[in-house]
């Protein structure tokens, strides 16, 4: 069995490049030791953001009034929210499967070690390829902290099979996936606690904005422990009791449910990756170049593996650009641009610099900040709330980062993320003409402000 291409790993990265390749008319096989759509779709992106939006519909159906609708006997039905993600998984799994068989993909359902560069085996066969990509994914990081191995408590995985909705949950970490539960089981009632060991949640989003959609959530009534270190965990008959430490001392928690979402690590075991003489840095995250090249000719890197971003969005143009060098076309990758988006309610977006990352590379620039309140739409559809679009610009006028809070944010983000990929000057990003009335109008309106200077 001899392909030009071989994956191993079907997430993002490993399936487009797949499909990509296979559109390009290599022979293509395609290894997955579990479900075709890793992590992003099985039990990451896709189902989260199925989840938050039941939970958005439910809090719109709550303060319904506040547009003059009248709704009665608001209530939800958890299993059914969990049947619904079950569903929307399965249509986009197969969708994807069907994708890739029209491409002419060998896709073969196991778990795959690469023997050297050329060979590699799965269920007692041997595969032989020119190329080979490989796209293992991440995992989830548990914190080796006392009790972890005595308490019961939930990874995201368990948290998206939940169909009895906890009293109260303990969310140990505060970056995007603890968030998104937090802002689930609070729009459903449950009372939420995140313990985030940095002084702010949401490290590397722009500081202001998670501060303000920290206090919106605490309005909200989810307790927050910042600058807190958890020290063990243990069970009882009342629960689950979280030992903590910050600026205050010793103390501790009880919730039903403890949730770890401390972060993701690459997977660098169980695919061969030992008989592969690659580079690798001191996490032992494979080095790659610009065209995704390992340092082992013939063998390329994409995703989570190389550690750059663990994102599905920056793995799938990884995975293209791996592609596009295999057929002997001149592509880079860029991570000047990589958005980054929290699907809480309202959502968080940025993209580019931040003001601490221009500081800390001693970058002038100029910061302008607007209420979303500026875009007549964002005012029709958003009582009470004022939000806020943050954009940054160098002495130049360049289009260095844009940070929004405001739904759709993660919609409209994708505007600054091309001005800041093709580094647009703010002279230039103004004469671009914005339907109107529409959200993404606010980043128009910032950029006449930093052109006429106030």
């Amino acid at each position: 069995m001899k392909y030009q291409v071989a994956i191993i790993g079907g997430g993002p990265a490993g399936y487009t490049a797949a499909e990509t390749a296979g559109k390009a008319g290599l022979s293509v096989v395609l290894f997955e030791k579990q479900n075709v759509g890793g992590v992003c779709l099985n039990e990451g992106c896709i189902p989260t953001k199925t989840l938050l939006y039941s939970a958005k519909v439910y809090d719109q159906a709550r303060q319904a009034q506040k547009y003059a609708v009248g709704v009665k006997e608001v209530s939800f039905d958890l299993p059914k929210i969990i049947a619904r993600k079950q569903k929307v998984v399965r249509k986009l799994t197969l969708g994807i499967k069907a994708r890739l068989t029209a491409c002419g993909v060998t896709l073969v359902q196991g778990e795959a070690r690469a023997t050297d560069a050329r060979h590699v085996e799965c269920g007692g066969e041997m595969y032989e390829c020119e190329r080979l990509l490989l796209c293992a994914g991440s995992e989830t990081f548990v914190p080796p902290l006392p009790g972890t191995d005595t308490v019961a408590y939930w990874t995201h995985r368990d948290a998206l099979e939940c169909k009895t909705l906890p009293q109260s949950l303990a969310v140990i970490g505060g970056g995007v996936i603890g968030m998104e539960f937090a802002s689930f089981f609070n729009s459903l009632g449950t009372k939420v606690t995140v313990i985030e060991m940095m002084p702010e949640i949401l490290g590397g989003m722009d500081r202001e904005l998670s501060c303000q959609l920290r206090d919106l959530y605490a309005k909200k009534g989810v307790r927050f422990l910042t600058d807190t270190r958890v020290t063990s965990l243990a069970q009882t008959d009342e629960g689950i009791s979280v030992t903590y430490e910050n600026g205050e001392g010793a103390s501790s928690l009880t919730a039903e449910r403890v949730l770890m979402s401390v972060g993701r690590r690459p997977v660098t075991h169980g695919f061969g990756l030992e008989n592969l003489p690659v580079e690798r840095d001191g996490r032992g995250r494979v080095r790659v170049d610009a065209r995704m090249r390992t340092s082992l000719p013939g063998v390329y890197a994409c995703g989570d593996l190389t550690g750059h971003s663990l994102l599905a969005h920056t793995a799938v143009r990884e995975a293209e650009v791996a592609v596009r060098d295999i057929l002997g076309k001149d592509d880079t990758m860029s991570y000047r641009a990589i958005p980054a988006v929290v699907y809480t309610n309202p959502e968080i977006a940025g993209v580019g610099e931040t003001e601490d990352s221009l500081a800390a590379k001693g970058i002038a620039f100029r910061t302008v900040k607007l209420p979303m309140t500026y875009s007549g739409r964002f005012v029709a559809e958003n009582e009470g709330f004022n939000g806020l679009c943050k954009l940054l610009a160098g002495e130049d006028g360049t289009v260095l980062g844009a940070h929004i809070l405001g739904n759709p944010a993660s919609e409209i983000i994708t505007l600054a993320t091309m001005a800041v990929e093709l580094k647009l000057n703010v002279k230039d990003w103004n004469k671009v003409v914005f339907p109107h009335p529409t959200v993404g109008e606010i980043l128009r309106e910032e950029t006449g402000v930093v052109i006429n200077g106030h």
